[in-house]
């Protein structure tokens, strides 16, 4: 059983190109999840801290961990509303700052780069420390989880017998036999081939890189699992990797920048009692129990992500107040 993703990974996180942000604009006026799409002047939840907006970006993981939000929130009094599918950074950002909209799931690595470009910060704690004075005045976080979805490197368990793989490093000496499969944005991007080289010294050929559009999704999936390319850029997230018993290397360099899932607030609503709340399910949120929803949302089930979070947040005991 091998998973989709509606939207490409690097797409879906990443700093937005100019053409998916005019998309996104365009999807304000679509965006849904139970309440009324954003409006031009932000029709936002006023000053009330009790009543709060839960937006998402989208693609399902957002509207999955959105929908537990909003569960969870619920189970402890807040009145919540929803507007989810709103789109990229590019949009839900402006509306987290013109109230539209009070939280939002996020991820901590292109969050920071989002809002300072020019951080080097990779380490989740350097990202976790850059990260607060990024945010500004208007804009806060709470606890980020330990599910954490960013790029890896992931080979087939054969490869990585063959040679001895545990991390990237272990793949620089056979550069010349490697045939690299990612998005073709891999290849210019810092994180991407020029970060392998530099830290790992990971030297892929032009020859040798095979642009693959999906994001780490089915095709790239396909073509690692048939031995069309033997190293990928796959989401950590992923069920794709378990099914297929590939192997992701480790990091150590941290060439990738940390994506733990955080909730995103703004600063107007954000309160002792909220605070309390997000950090309680944010705690139980890991990356194993991530990549289940995914499974269960983009899997064959094809479960809604509302009714997949409500089963998590029962399953983890987060359906009653937190004490």
């Amino acid at each position: 059983m091998r998973t989709s993703r509606i939207l490409s990974g690097f797409t879906r996180r990443s700093v937005g190109s100019i053409a998916l942000a005019t998309a996104a604009v365009v999807s304000l006026a679509a965006c849904g999840g139970g309440s009324d799409p954003l409006s031009a002047g932000g029709e936002g939840s006023g000053d009330d801290p009790n009543t709060i907006i839960v937006g998402s970006a989208n693609f399902p993981e957002s509207e999955t961990v959105a929908n537990i939000y909003t569960e969870v929130l619920r189970a402890n009094g807040f009145d919540v509303t929803t507007k989810f599918n709103i789109g990229s950074r590019e949009a839900y950002i402006p509306a987290l700052k013109d109230g539209s909209i009070d939280v939002i799931p996020d991820y901590t690595g292109n969050l920071l780069q989002y809002l300072d470009p020019d951080s080097t910060a990779t380490s989740a704690a350097d990202v976790d420390a850059a990260l607060p004075a990024a945010l500004g005045s208007e804009l806060k976080i709470t606890t980020p989880a330990p599910a954490e979805d960013k790029d890896a490197v992931v080979v087939t368990k054969e490869t990585a017998q063959r040679w001895n793989l545990t991390s990237i490093g272990d793949l620089a000496a056979h550069s010349a036999e490697v045939k690299f499969g990612a998005p073709a944005e891999f290849q210019e991007r810092p994180g991407g081939l020029p970060g392998l080289k530099a830290k790992y010294g990971l030297d892929i050929t032009p020859d040798n890189f095979v642009p693959i559009a999906d994001g780490g999704g089915p095709a790239t999936v396909d073509a690692l699992a048939s031995g069309q390319i033997t190293a990928a850029d796959i989401f950590t997230t992923s069920p794709a990797i378990a099914q297929n018993g590939f192997v992701v290397l480790a990091d150590p360099q941290n060439n990738f920048a940390a994506q733990n899932v955080v909730p995103v607030v703004r600063a107007t609503k954000s309160s002792d009692k909220l605070t309390r709340a997000l950090d309680a399910l944010s705690a139980k949120l890991t990356t194993e129990e991530l990549v289940a929803l995914n499974d269960s949302v983009s899997g064959d089930a094809k479960t809604e992500p509302a009714a997949a979070a409500k089963q998590w947040v029962t399953d983890q005991g987060l359906d009653k107040p937190v004490s």
